[in-house]
């Protein structure tokens, strides 16, 4: 059964959308089958993907309510590399309307359950809000994944999301875990950025992935390309970076007959 992951930060600016697309298509070249799930109404993971969010015809607003079954409006990445069940603006239509409808905190979790085990990962790129489709990505996930920017304020919005997971946790979803904390757009030449990366493995501990995402202008760039800095620029710090972040998640839950085959792509 694939294991569900969403990418989430309520603060925005957090290199979450960035950490979502990289991270499946690093996922995917270790060989995984994964299927991307974009929950933005901005539809910046779809683009990301080279998925036209201009030209869809079916997209995850459908599903969600109930239309048609996720299988149906899921598309292949560029080069075929995941897959992806895309989105538009068309999503904040679902943002209202799921607030009347029956198990309305539910359906993203219901409408994957089908596809479920036709993956080894389901990434979730959630929305940098706590609305309704948040939450169904939360009442939906395994675990939950968070981008954070080593700077003051990312601390302050670390503790409000740890708070929605607990809650979520205690009274929608108790298989809900922090299943890491990605420290991204780093800048080890700043005392700032390395002091707050200090305090996050301080009181986190383990929980703190040891990959670091630098700041790295080709990650920045493979967006406008429509494809995953591996495909941009795959020597690059930052495809590098994402490949061994990929591999460090991979090696958390693998089961140990099978940890052998998995190898640190920064070591290769």
């Amino acid at each position: 059964m694939g294991r569900i992951i969403c990418v989430a930060n309520q603060k925005g600016g957090v290199g979450k959308t960035t950490t979502a697309v990289n991270l499946a298509a690093s996922l995917a070249n270790m060989r995984k089958r994964v299927l991307l799930v974009d929950l933005d109404p901005q539809g910046n993971a779809s683009m990301g993907c080279g998925v036209d969010k201009h030209d869809l015809e079916l997209s995850a607003l459908e599903v969600l309510l109930g239309e048609v079954p996720a299988r149906k409006a899921i598309l292949p990445s560029v080069d075929e590399l995941f897959q992806v069940l895309p989105s538009n603006s068309d999503l904040t239509a679902a943002e209202v309307q799921l607030l009347e409808a029956p198990l309305r905190d539910k359906r993203l979790g219901l409408a994957l359950e089908p596809v479920r085990n036709e993956y080894d990962y389901l990434l979730i790129d959630c929305p940098p809000s706590l609305n309704m489709l948040t939450v169904n990505a939360l009442v939906a996930s395994d675990g939950v994944l968070v981008p954070i920017q080593t700077e003051y304020y990312a601390l302050e919005g670390l503790s409000a999301l740890l708070s929605t997971i607990e809650q979520i946790r205690s009274h929608r979803n108790p298989r809900l875990e922090l299943e890491g904390i990605v420290r991204t757009m780093h800048d080890p030449r700043n005392n700032l950025a390395n002091e707050v990366s200090s305090q996050l493995i301080a009181h986190f501990g383990s929980k703190v992935f040891r990959t670091i995402i630098p700041r790295n202008v080709r990650v920045a760039e493979a967006p406008s390309h429509g494809l995953p800095v591996m495909l941009y620029d795959k020597h690059s710090r930052g495809a590098i970076s994402y490949l061994a972040l990929a591999s460090e998640l991979a090696r958390r839950y693998q089961p140990p007959s099978q940890t052998q085959d998995l190898t640190d792509p920064v070591q290769t």
